[in-house]
C-alpha cells in the first residue's frame, strides 16, 4: 500500500509555548521542545515518526 507519510518528513519546529500533552508518548509538549507539525496543524514530539510506520493518518484526525 502507498503510504504518503513514509515518503515525506514533517517540518521540525521548536515549540514557542507549552501546548498540553503529546497524544503519542503522553509527555508534556513544553516550550523549547522539538516537534513535528502535521499538515492538519496538530503537533507531536518526533515520536509521531514511529506512529506513521504503522498508521496512515493523524491520530487525532483519522478521517483526513
Amino acid at each position: 500500500l502507498f503510504n504518503p507519510f513514509t515518503l515525506c518528513s514533517f517540518p521540525e519546529d521548536v515549540l514557542s509555548k507549552d501546548a498540553g500533552e503529546c497524544a503519542i508518548c503522553l509527555e508534556e509538549l513544553q516550550q523549547g521542545d522539538t516537534i513535528a507539525r502535521l499538515p492538519c496543524l496538530c503537533i507531536y514530539h518526533k515520536c509521531i515518526d514511529e506512529w506513521f510506520e504503522v498508521n496512515r493518518s493523524c491520530p487525532e484526525h483519522p478521517s483526513d
